[in-house]
């Protein structure tokens, strides 16, 4: 008997850390409902129904789940960068911001916050922050090359086109990610550059 109530609670476990992994929010909810798991710990089926929310690009309901997670369990970084990517693609740039610089405070060594941080500076227009803190970002994730492109595009927006022409062959020498898309992206700036450079626009955009 003891052995399947151990076996039964790691897989609840298992379903409230993971429920996120899946595409159907239900399974989150039921989780949210019927797990014998409380406070803390529930906090992230709540976690996993927000970024369910956030891929499907409902930024509304994340922004609400990750409320949830973060009043359950203040103290994880993870909730507030999740937050903050919601807040962001809402067009909340100066709360994202807020969040991008809570889960930097309880975990500094992470990349993504500084560089998601980044682009949300750069939506705002406040360029010189945003390439501090991609610069932070590169220092923590060096071989990353869509922070190195991101950081590109705030020097061109800057009007800075030979710190921008070094960071876009920088990304093309990187590995590049999961698509082409950065590769494509910094290839067809340094063409841009190339050819008499664009003009120098508010934020950068990719």
């Amino acid at each position: 008997m003891l052995i399947a109530v151990s076996i039964l609670v790691g897989l609840s476990t298992h379903m409230v850390v993971n429920c996120g992994d899946e595409e159907d929010p239900d399974i989150c909810s039921a989780v949210i409902g019927f797990s014998p798991f409380r406070g803390s710990v529930i906090a992230f089926a709540y976690e996993g129904r927000g970024r369910i929310a956030l891929r499907h690009g409902d930024w509304r309901r994340a922004i609400v789940d990750f409320d949830e997670a973060i009043h359950l369990n203040p103290n994880r970084a993870s909730f507030y960068r999740d937050r903050g990517l919601a807040r962001r693609q809402n067009g909340e740039l100066q709360l994202a911001i807020a969040d991008f610089d809570e889960a930097i405070a309880l975990n500094p060594k992470l990349a993504a916050p500084y560089h998601e941080r980044g682009l949300a500076l750069a939506a705002s227009g406040d360029l010189d922050r945003a390439i501090l803190s991609y610069t932070t970002a590169m220092r923590l994730a060096s071989s990353d090359a869509e922070i190195r492109l991101d950081r590109g595009l705030a020097y061109l927006a800057r009007g800075q086109a030979d710190d921008a022409r070094a960071d876009f062959e920088a990304a093309l020498a990187l590995p590049p990610g999961k698509d082409d898309r950065v590769r494509q992206i910094a290839r067809a700036r340094l063409a841009e550059l190339s050819s008499a450079g664009p003009t120098p626009v508010s934020a950068p955009r990719r």
